[in-house]
């Protein structure tokens, strides 16, 4: 059963006054749409004629924004490059009324960029512009520091890995000991190139890929039987509470605090572009949790999100008209 319509506008209610700490690898995404007419005469590639370009918040900063499509009070702690598309994404971030204080500006550094090339609704390429260096040693002890004051202060933190440097496991320790101490809930979103351990942490959220190597499950299929014992391993590794894999158009597997399973089926329409929904995902299954939530309502809110998210073109958000209006249409 889908979530009653009233159950729904309590929660978005609650929303409003959770103050939430997302902690993460920040990016800069860039998408170019254009017209494939014809092959290039250099390389057997096709030739896009741009007609619009547009750029977003990426990364953890796509977290943020999502979280701020329901909360004003959203914290945001990361690192970008002293440049252009830094100023660009600090500036951006700031204008949606998110707190920067977090985010430090590393000379030398470059800010990632991830840019996405469409041509007849399809993705036909993408270019990134990044470094994974570690953090340097001076902003590393200030994040550290930061990170002290700011988790007490906060009703829910979101950690959000792309192996761009930011997250080691001292880090990610203090984090979950921090919030384990001050009564937090912790979600995260690792990532599989950067092998850290999360244990303690309230929320994990991989998507079907993640879960099997993180897992060390070998299956080219992906089959689901291997995606939950991966979870099932993954959540008796670490001890999280909850354990949501997102799994494209097949919805979402869900492990509750009693290891129990729950398939949710995709709530998606149409799928366009699945870029930033398992952002929108964790945002929604956090929030939930932190409001007040069973595990499987908390998932079915997430899941209402997704389905909307990939609907559009782009790293895009939802907002709760949008939520409400999608659930109206939901049989």
């Amino acid at each position: 059963m889908p979530l009653a319509p009233e159950r729904l506008d309590l929660l978005l209610t609650r929303f409003r006054s959770l103050r939430a700490l997302v902690i993460g690898d920040l990016m800069l995404d860039e998408f170019l749409w254009g017209r494939v007419r014809r092959l290039s005469p250099e390389a057997p590639v096709p030739v896009v004629e741009v007609q619009r370009s547009s750029r977003f918040p990426g990364g953890a900063a796509n977290v943020a924004r999502n979280l701020l499509e329901f909360t004003p009070k959203v914290t945001l702690c990361g690192i970008v490059g002293d440049d252009l598309p830094g100023e660009e994404l600090i500036g951006s971030l700031k204008r949606t009324g998110c707190d920067v204080g977090g985010i430090w500006r590393i000379p030398g550094r470059p800010t990632t960029v991830k840019t996405r090339v469409f041509g007849r609704q399809q993705q036909i390429v993408r270019v990134d512009r990044e470094t994974r260096d570690a953090l340097p040693f001076p902003a590393r002890g200030e994040l550290l520091d930061f990170l002290r004051q700011a988790i007490p202060a906060c009703d829910l933190i979101l950690v959000e890995d792309y192996a761009k440097g930011l997250l080691d496991q001292e880090v990610v320790d203090l984090i979950l000991e921090e919030g384990v101490r001050s009564g937090k809930l912790t979600a995260a979103d690792p990532h599989t190139h950067n092998r850290l351990s999360w244990k303690g942490v309230s929320v994990l959220k991989p998507n079907r890929s993640e879960a099997l190597a993180l897992s060390s499950t070998e299956d080219p299929d992906e089959n689901l039987a291997s995606v939950e014992k991966a979870a099932r391993l993954l959540q008796e590794r670490w001890g999280c509470l909850h354990l949501l894999v997102t799994l494209g158009e097949e919805g979402m597997l869900l492990l509750d605090e009693q290891s129990r399973s729950q398939r949710i089926p995709t709530a998606a329409r149409e799928v366009f572009d699945v870029s930033g929904a398992g952002d929108t995902s964790l945002c929604l299954f956090s929030l939930a949790l932190a409001a007040g939530s069973e595990a499987l309502e908390a998932a079915k809110l997430a899941n209402l999100g997704a389905g909307i998210v990939v609907g559009k073109l782009g790293t895009a958000t939802v907002s709760p008209e949008e939520l409400r209006a999608h659930l109206a249409k939901l049989p």
